[in-house]
C-alpha cells in the first residue's frame, strides 16, 4: 500500500493496523517514498552475536579488568544486593 502523507494522516489508525498485518506500507511525500510503516516485533533479551560483530567492526574492545572493577564498586549498593532482595538461596549461606 502506497499513499500520500496528507492521505496517511486521515488513515494512521488503518494504516497502523495493516503494518502490524505483515503489508508493506509506504507514506509518500511529494510522490517520493517518505517514510514506511512496518510491524514492530518485539524480541526479548539480547543478541550477543550481533553485539560482537558490532563492536568488532567499530574496533570496541573489552575494558581492562581494572576498569570493570572500578565500576562495579562505583555502582555497588547493598540495598539492591541478591540478600535483600531475597534472590539468594538460604540453604546456600
Amino acid at each position: 500500500m502506497e499513499l500520500a502523507i496528507r492521505d496517511a494522516k486521515a488513515r494512521l489508525s488503518e494504516l497502523v493496523a495493516a503494518a502490524r498485518n505483515g503489508e508493506r506500507v509506504i507514506i509518500t511525500k511529494h510522490g517520493r517514498p517518505a517514510a514506511e510503516l512496518v510491524r514492530c516485533d518485539r524480541r526479548g533479551g539480547i543478541d550477543f552475536e550481533k553485539l560482537e560483530a558490532a563492536r568488532r567492526r567499530l574496533g570496541i574492545e573489552n575494558a581492562p579488568s581494572d576498569e570493570v572493577d572500578a565500576m562495579e564498586a562505583a555502582f555497588h549498593d547493598p540495598v539492591l544486593s541478591r540478600h535483600v532482595l531475597g534472590l539468594d538461596d538460604e540453604r546456600d549461606e
